[in-house]
């Protein structure tokens, strides 16, 4: 069907599928496994208010998730992520309940995989950024356990 729209314009429209325009090339990443460069690179821990990087924990040995200049707002920083954590919480939880009200049961698991549902999409991308968020308040968390 769709040579039959390029004939009026081509002599030989099958050149369209074939030839190597066609083909694709993959070309690997660096892994520290391979070597090279990604044998140097060092995976640092950034901090969660100005994104700097930090080599090591600021201070009285606690490992803090902030940089000397943004800790002695840390409360008003882990109080925002908290809040983020708990909207994206209400978020996933009320997205959560409409796909049990589609599938018709509100005390069973989702086994929603629809690639049509807008829902279902929107559900994966809050999960995505509800982990995160947790994520970042167990840095948090696990200063306060090294302070101890």
């Amino acid at each position: 069907m769709l040579l039959r729209l390029f004939e009026p314009m081509m002599k030989n429209p099958k050149e369209l599928l074939t030839g190597d325009h066609t083909r694709s090339i993959t070309m690997t990443t660096p892994t520290v496994a391979s070597g090279g460069i990604m044998r140097f690179a060092k995976v640092r821990l950034s901090c969660l208010a100005c994104k700097a990087p930090m080599d090591k924990p600021t201070g009285d040995g606690c490992g803090t998730p902030l940089c000397k200049n943004c800790a002695p707002k840390e409360p008003e920083i882990y109080q925002k992520r908290l809040g983020a954590v708990n909207e994206l919480e209400a978020q996933y939880g009320a997205l959560w309940t409409q796909c049990q009200r589609c599938q018709g049961s509100l005390h069973q698991e989702v086994l929603c995989t629809s690639r049509d549902c807008p829902i279902f999409y929107r559900r994966k991308k809050v999960q995505k950024d509800l982990n995160e968020a947790q994520a970042s308040l167990v840095r948090f968390e696990d200063a306060d356990a090294e302070c101890w």
